[in-house]
């Protein structure tokens, strides 16, 4: 059975289009060079010696008047090629000037053989289109039909003017499992799935839409990935180590919880609070790099590519090949963030020309180049997010789109230097997002309550956009690394119980007010490195409480023991722990003990924070926290949280003030709070892991670089890894013992309700016997395992449709 399903799988793998990221030669630095140099002359711009133009891959393509000259995938059957390596006067190419070097004929020669990749927007003639810098409000289309959302005015205009039908609409089920997918990572519970699908008031769809963007935790772990692709940043990997990288995770963790509005979102990163500062600061790589890998240009090329869609990594280097983007202008947005004077760099080579501060659309405002960087900072947020900068809120809108319907309205979504397909549908999407007040809930509302949204996924075939794209509906979209594995274990029931984010799972309930302090030592005489206390309280209860929960950190690292029992411990001093009392705590004497240590190289702040709650059966509720009335000794305790050393003398610990402490742990404790208290500990999901080989095989990027949308196209090592590779064996076999140990009427009744949970449907009569057959009377580990694995290999399992 597994061996069927892995040739299915490897089977997509011939019919799917080659994924352009894997291509060994750069289409931007090593093709255009070579035809501008050499071929521009006579074949771009309004130039069409022969009949041919290379203006786009499309006229490239067309070929000239005696046919096609690049026949992608196939140099032998590439007349290009034949001409630039001739050596006849009358066939060769370039007829004058210098031939080609052997260098340049190779990677000519690589770039056809590896398919002839092309940006995409990418134009040897100057663009005629220069995007709108302010803000458009455009006028909507009447309303047809009852179709009153803005998205669905605009595209039924399209339809009528372009004679196209309506894409037909899409059925609940499959409804459900698109929008549970898409906002939340997560597939519909068959119980969730069948209320809903029993509901028969008008206005249900609207409904789910808003009960999933309002679960703030299933929200902000699916969009997690997203931001961590798009900000380039991670749990581990290049910088974390040594210093040279910092994370923004619990910052991005609590603006998305908390739904912060976009521009403030972007001020916050842009000119950066301690906690948010990773972005900004970039990667500081290890030993000598490009100039182009300068921090200070890093940020300008992350400002550039996140908030606005630009690419400015080619105007790193030299005037961009690609858009409009000068040198100059890359090294003044740089020179905002830069602390020393920054010299421009061309092609890696100094050219004595000091860069000066300046924002790239210099109509709305500029940056007064002589204040400090920390004034510049905040001045370029404000310029960044300037009502009058229309290209922030269609950039970000344009993300969300491509995010929900498979394609952006810019296409890719980073050159917003190319026409949109329909600027009434961008420019609506763009000032709704403002007119909302930057609510990105309310844009995803918008465009998932469209009757757009709510159709039938695009059919496509091979060559569908070779001529210019034609909106025909929304396109299917695969599973990411992440949902696919949160699927996996949703349905098995597997999810590991730990995660790497540092991160609270918890939107602060603002009914728990925090009453302890911190305590142990700061001010003007702070602890020695490697200071460490073991603090103590006793606690009378006089009856076992319902709830319990508790909220602790401390700088720099803790263990703590409730009872003789060690039940926490953690040496990440810009996190807050939940942690569940409720087994542990008992009627009459409770003692809590705290471990905690001082790190760092030299004196610096020390300091503890925990917090107790809990709630009896009648209601009533109490609380214990850090603060004068806790002891302390300089004694480390045992496994069992007893110090040994009765002769240590037991004194009064420190209040100590909050600042060192107050940014990064403020929102956590909070958080923590509300998550210990209300024991609602969701399935942990992959979004919060570092990354493993098969996440990476799926399409999880490293984030050393910035990614804004992840390849489409399945490839080799993917297919294979579906199919047997062992980390995803091994998580299957393991779901599959659970779910065989669960107790199921039949195998019928496992096999309707898998599918239920997977696909969102029932099983076909054919598929419900067939695997009811193979299952046996009960199933057992084995057969659950096949099961599973005929199911996960599906396209309809693994795309959004």
């Amino acid at each position: 059975m597994r061996r069927f399903f892995a040739v299915s799988a490897l089977a997509l793998v011939v019919v799917l289009p080659r994924d352009a990221a894997a291509a060994s030669v750069d289409f931007s630095h090593d093709i255009v060079p070579i035809l501008r140099q050499h071929c521009a002359e006579c074949h771009a711009g309004d130039k069409k010696k022969g009949g041919l133009s290379l203006n786009t891959r499309e006229t490239l393509m067309k070929g000239g008047e005696d046919g096609p000259v690049v026949q992608p995938g196939d140099v032998r059957r590439s007349p290009l090629l034949d001409a630039v390596l001739s050596s006849d006067p009358d066939h060769r190419m370039p007829p004058k000037g210098p031939r080609l070097t052997a260098e340049e004929s190779g990677k000519l020669h690589k770039w056809i053989e590896e398919g002839a990749v092309w940006i995409e927007g990418f134009s040897f003639r100057k663009p005629a289109y220069e995007p709108p810098l302010k803000p458009r409000r455009p006028v909507l289309p009447a309303v047809h039909g009852g179709r009153t959302n803005l998205i669905d005015r605009v595209l039924d205009a399209q339809f009528t003017r372009l004679h196209q039908s309506r894409p037909a609409p899409l059925d609940d089920a499959t409804f459900a499992r698109r929008v549970h997918l898409d906002l939340v990572g997560l597939l519909p519970e068959p119980n969730a799935l069948a209320t809903f699908l029993a509901d028969r008031r008008p206005d249900k769809r609207a409904r789910l839409v808003d009960r999933l963007l309002t679960n703030d935790v299933a929200y902000a772990e699916h969009w997690l990935s997203f931001w961590n692709d798009l900000l380039r940043n991670d749990y581990a990997g290049t910088g974390y180590i040594d210093g040279g990288r910092r994370q923004i995770s619990s910052w991005l963790y609590r603006a998305l919880i908390e739904n912060k509005p976009y521009d403030q979102f972007a001020r916050e990163l842009v000119s950066p609070t301690p906690d948010s500062e990773g972005f900004s600061r970039g990667i500081q790589w290890r030993g000598a790099v490009s100039a182009g890998q300068a921090v200070p240009v890093q940020f300008a090329q992350s400002v550039g590519q996140t908030f606005l869609g630009i690419n400015l990594k080619c105007a790193s280097c030299h005037d961009s090949f690609i858009d409009r983007w000068t040198l100059r202008e890359s090294y003044g947005l740089a020179a905002i963030y830069a602390t020393q004077p920054l010299e421009l760099h061309r092609c890696d080579k100094p050219t004595g020309t000091l860069a000066v501060p300046a924002w790239l659309f210099p109509e709305i405002g500029q940056i007064d180049s002589a204040a400090p960087q920390s004034e510049r900072l905040k001045q370029l947020a404000r310029l960044l997010t300037h009502p009058d900068n229309g290209r922030f809120s269609r950039t970000l809108v344009n993300r969300f789109w491509h995010r929900l319907m498979g394609r952006g309205i810019v296409h890719p979504t980073d050159a917003m230097q190319t026409e949109p397909w329909n600027a009434d549908l961008l420019d609506g999407l763009a000032t709704h997002l403002a007119d909302n007040h930057y609510n990105l809930k309310a844009t995803l509302a918008l465009i998932c309550n469209s009757a757009a949204y709510q159709s039938r996924s695009e059919v496509r075939k091979a060559g569908t956009d070779d001529h210019g794209y034609h909106y025909t509906g929304p396109r299917a979209k695969r599973l990411s690394a992440e949902q696919f594995l949160d699927a996996l274990w949703q349905l098995t029931g597997t999810a590991p119980e730990r995660f790497d984010a540092p991160v609270v799972r918890a939107h602060s309930d603002p009914s728990l007010k925090p009453t302890a302090r911190w305590i142990w030592a700061s001010g003007t005489t702070p602890p020695p490195a490697g200071d460490a206390i073991t603090v103590r309280r006793s606690l009378e209860l006089s009856e076992r409480p319902a709830v319990a929960g508790a909220a602790i950190t401390a700088d720099n690292s803790y263990s703590l023991y409730v009872n003789g029992r060690k039940v926490k411990s953690d040496d990440n001093w810009e996190t807050v722990e939940s942690v569940d009392l409720t087994s542990l705590l008992r009627a009459g004497t409770n003692e809590f003990v705290i471990f905690a240590k001082n790190g760092g190289d030299a004196p610096n702040p020390a300091g503890l924070f925990f917090e107790a709650q809990w709630r009896f059966k009648d209601g009533h509720t109490g609380s214990l926290g850090t603060g004068p009335d806790w002891t302390f000794v300089r004694a480390k305790p045992d496994d069992q949280g007893r110090i040994k050393d009765a002769a240590a003398p037991w004194q009064p610990v420190a209040a100590v003030d909050d600042a060192p402490w107050r940014d990064s742990t403020a929102g956590g404790i909070g958080a923590a709070l509300t998550l210990a208290t209300t024991l609602d500990h969701p399935m942990v999901r992959t979004a919060l892991l570092k990354s493993d080989p098969l996440q990476r095989t799926l399409g999880r990027p490293n984030r050393e670089q910035i990614v804004s949308v992840r390849p489409d196209e399945l490839s080799t090592l993917e297919a294979m890894d579906l199919s047997n590779g062992p980390l995803l064996a091994g998580r299957i076999t393991e779901g599959a013992k659970q779910l065989a140990a669960r107790d199921w009427k039949s195998s019928g009744a496992l096999v309707d309700w898998l599918y239920h949970a997977a696909l969102a449907r029932p099983p076909a009569k054919p598929e419900l016997e067939f695997a009811s057959t193979q299952l046996g009377p009960k199933p057992t580990p084995e057969g659950v395992e096949d099961l599973l694995w005929s199911i996960v290999l599906l396209p309809e399992f693994q795309l959004v449709r």
